[in-house]
């Protein structure tokens, strides 16, 4: 079975995979050939492994497989297929994705963040908002939704539902679990665990690029479908 941990760059998805492996000893592999998450910050944090086979072989695996993608929803993901689908608020996620992107030699934080605003590709990650519908439409119980805010607030809480909305029973979080906190995090890498926060788009999202994220309609879709303002 395969049960995908989905979600747009910079939307809490390795905090996610930290805590289905604290919590149930999960490791997760991931869509790509390559897990860079994992390089950077070592395997055993993350809960890494390689995939065991072809997603087709996973898929009709008794055992749940876990698989992290930050694409939109494509065809390698069965209609069938289970999902925790995790969102953060856009602009949040954008400025994140761009502050990270620009760490590199030559990378400027504005031109990342115009680029990754003005998105088009229709495979791939995409833009945020195309992201976003491609997961969350239609609605279907086996796709559960988890909230970043919900995330960081209550992280036992919050994965513990949507593993039961998932309805994966056989699943029982440990007795004895350490959740590492954002402080602990950010220690190991800073520039990858960087503020943690909800609303970092309030003083780092630049007037002009915050109109351009607004213009586009699937943004605006899909800020209406999540009720963010």
């Amino acid at each position: 079975m395969i049960a995908w941990v989905s979600s747009f760059p910079r939307s809490g998805n390795t905090f996610l995979r930290i805590l289905l492996h604290r919590l149930y000893g999960v490791r997760t592999s991931v869509v790509y050939d390559v897990d860079g998450v994992a390089t950077r910050l070592g395997s055993a944090l993350v809960g890494f492994e390689e995939r065991p086979a072809a997603i087709r072989a996973m898929r009709s695996d008794k055992q749940v497989h876990f698989v992290k993608t930050h694409r939109q929803r494509d065809d390698d993901v069965n209609e069938s297929d289970r999902a925790i689908c995790l969102v953060r608020d856009g602009r949040d996620s954008l400025v994140s994705w761009a502050r990270l992107n620009s760490e590199g030699e030559g990378r400027e934080f504005e031109t990342e963040l115009r680029a990754m605003i003005n998105r088009e590709e229709t495979v791939g990650t995409g833009s945020w908002g195309q992201n976003v519908l491609s997961w969350l439409l239609p609605p279907t119980p086996h796709r559960a939704t988890l909230r970043y805010e919900e995330l960081v607030r209550e992280p036992q809480a919050s994965v513990e539902r949507v593993i039961a909305e998932l309805l994966l029973p056989e699943m029982m979080p440990r007795a004895e679990v350490s959740i590492p906190s954002f402080e602990e995090l950010h220690a190991i890498d800073s520039g990858f665990f960087r503020r943690g926060q909800t609303g970092t788009h309030l003083d780092e999202l630049p007037d002009d690029l915050h109109q351009l994220f607004w213009s586009r309609p699937d943004n605006r879709a899909a800020m209406a479908l999540l009720r963010y303002r």
